[in-house]
């Protein structure tokens, strides 16, 4: 795989000409453009930590304004999870009019600044999600300023399955690879991400590649048993509503195909992986995750 230097510098571009295509809106804030400059704000500019600090603090004490304030001197100075917190608020709206043109600027600052940053620690898992967000951006695109480019998603996707192991990006790879996204089908490799992300506990992966193991396709032989554990399993690891929506007509569907033996037998293996230490410690992280997350 390339190195990913060579194409951050693309980003990079792409970020700084996103923001004047989308309507000529600056790289500021609209709720900031004239914002005074507060004793607080003058600090905030040679102390990026603080500033990130007090932007947490307004942000969920309900003070759009002060935190959009903060996290912008925050991110003026580098800090990459200010610039992360930007990003989601544009990207979904939260606080602020949604726009993904400024989501993709702040994204795009974080991997071209932390590209490199050593996985597993706690800002890494924002710099992965970053990378994360930009391949969704390219295999999507962004109205008329950003086309789709199915081969740099996956490139993205890529660089943050395997640098990162990140698990969303590791489920995203694989499904390209499935579809034929950005390059040609490759049936194993698509399955050796789903697998990878699957058991890191990433409920949608966990069906994909149970659905994949019980029928087979062009080069994988049909593992039923081992297909149905997984969707047993993506029943345990689905928390939420919308999860659950997702995971039981694909379970209940599979579990009729198969005979008494069969699910006997799934259910077995997966008790087994559920309760060996692997499978416990992921599965009680990932509800901690989700208990901490609503």
């Amino acid at each position: 795989m390339q190195t990913f230097r060579s194409f951050t510098r693309a980003l990079g571009a792409h970020a700084r000409l996103l923001p004047a295509m989308a309507m000529g809106l600056s790289l500021g804030f609209g709720v900031c453009a004239a914002k005074a400059q507060t004793p607080s704000a003058d600090a905030w500019v040679d102390d990026p930590m603080a500033a990130f600090a007090a932007g947490t603090s307004a942000y969920y004490s309900g003070d759009v304004a002060t935190a959009l304030q903060a996290l912008e001197s925050a991110a003026e100075g580098g800090h990459a999870i200010a610039r992360w917190k930007l990003a989601r608020m544009y990207a979904v709206g939260d606080g602020v009019d949604e726009d993904d043109a400024r989501a993709f600027t702040y994204y795009s600052q974080i991997a071209n600044a932390h590209a490199e940053d050593a996985p597993g620690t706690a800002r890494a898992r924002f710099v992965a999600n970053a990378f994360v967000a930009l391949g969704s951006y390219y295999q999507n695109g962004i109205g008329d300023i950003l086309h789709p480019d199915q081969s740099r998603s996956r490139e993205i996707y890529a660089y943050a399955a395997s640098y990162f192991g990140d698990p969303d990006a590791q489920y995203r790879l694989g499904m390209m690879h499935l579809h034929g996204e950005g390059g040609g089908v490759d049936i194993r490799r698509a399955g050796r991400w789903l697998r990878l992300s699957a058991l890191k506990g990433h409920v949608l992966a966990q069906v994909e590649l149970g659905e994949l193991l019980f029928t087979g396709a062009d080069g994988l032989d049909p593992h039923p048993a081992d297909g149905l554990k997984w969707l047993l399993i993506a029943g345990e690891f689905a928390l939420t509503p919308e999860q659950r929506d997702q995971v039981r007509p694909v379970q209940e569907r599979y579990l009729a195909l198969a005979n008494t033996d069969l699910r006997a037998r799934a259910l077995q293996m997966a008790d087994e992986w559920l309760t060996s230490p692997e499978g416990a410690e992921i599965l009680r992280a990932h509800r901690t995750e989700q208990v901490a997350g609503q």
